[in-house]
């Protein structure tokens, strides 16, 4: 019997003597971690598509398209938005080559976050010892402009003048109330976590369009599309600053979070795939 007709094989291995390897939507999921709504976003935006369609709508995917999502999933953690990332992957570089840089590109953010992490020991051992504070060693690799330079580099320094416009021009009042929304906002998410309630229920939804109106806020009125939205939220996983934020009582939930923003992409925001706003800089 055929893949395609419901039967299931080892991942990577081969179905017959000269047969393509693949893998099932389900395989990618527990082997890579992500979602199947988040592979069907790939594919909607012509980011990843499967190699070919079986029985019943099942997904397969094969080496070729097995290395991209890994091509993929490693932009994402070095920071890209999917537009970035689409234009990385149209760019005719040998695959090879490619990850090369791509490891190189993370064993420099391994190497700062090592940084990162001696100098906050240095610290720990300070204070236990009653040792003197070094203020030349303890933000040995810190990035003081990361935030500037991410926005500008994804969107453009239209996008964070703007931005930084909106927000210098807010009263104080108004200030505190855009941090007392997204604080609302997390503890309604590590609510909706605990209790257990999926990415499509209608008050993690609710949340969730609160949230995307926040963003759109901070972005200086200009509300994400489905492909930035989707973005943030795999950076919510993917980058550890958000999921300190993202953590209650020692309980992470930034992938609840990110299902719930994909979620809403889709069914909100996708018409607006290509035409709608899909970074502040545009």
């Amino acid at each position: 019997m055929r893949a395609d007709q419901g039967t299931q094989h080892h991942p990577g291995t081969q179905q017959d003597q000269g047969a393509q390897q693949e893998w099932s939507m389900q395989e990618i999921v527990r082997i890579t971690g992500t979602t199947s709504r988040t592979l069907r976003h790939y594919q909607q935006v012509g980011l990843l598509s499967p190699s070919r369609t079986g029985h019943g709508g099942l997904r397969f995917y094969d080496r070729d398209a097995l290395l991209r999502l890994q091509r993929i999933l490693v932009l994402r953690e070095l920071g890209l938005g999917l537009p970035e990332i689409s234009g990385v992957l149209e760019e005719r570089v040998d695959v090879v080559s490619a990850l090369r840089e791509h490891a190189e590109q993370l064993e420099h953010e391994q190497r700062r976050l090592a940084r990162i992490a001696d100098s906050v020991r240095t610290t720990i051992r300070s204070l236990e010892t009653g040792g003197e504070i070094m203020a030349d060693t303890m933000f040995d690799g810190f990035d003081h402009t990361q935030y500037r330079e991410e926005v500008e580099e994804r969107w453009g320094e239209k996008a964070y003048a703007d931005s930084d416009r909106w927000w210098r021009a807010l009263s104080a009042a108004e200030k505190e109330e855009f941090r007392t929304e997204i604080d609302a906002l997390v503890a309604g998410f590590a609510d909706t976590s605990q209790r257990g309630l999926p990415a499509e229920h209608e008050e993690v939804q609710a949340l969730t369009a609160r949230l995307h109106a926040w963003i759109g806020a901070g972005w200086g009125g200009k509300e994400p599309g489905a492909d930035a939205f989707v973005g943030l939220g795999d950076m919510y996983v993917a980058d550890p600053r958000f999921g300190a934020t993202l953590t209650v009582d020692g309980r992470a939930f930034a992938e609840h979070v990110r299902d719930a923003m994909t979620v809403y992409a889709l069914e909100h925001l996708v018409e607006g795939c290509g035409s709608g706003a899909s970074s502040p800089a545009e």
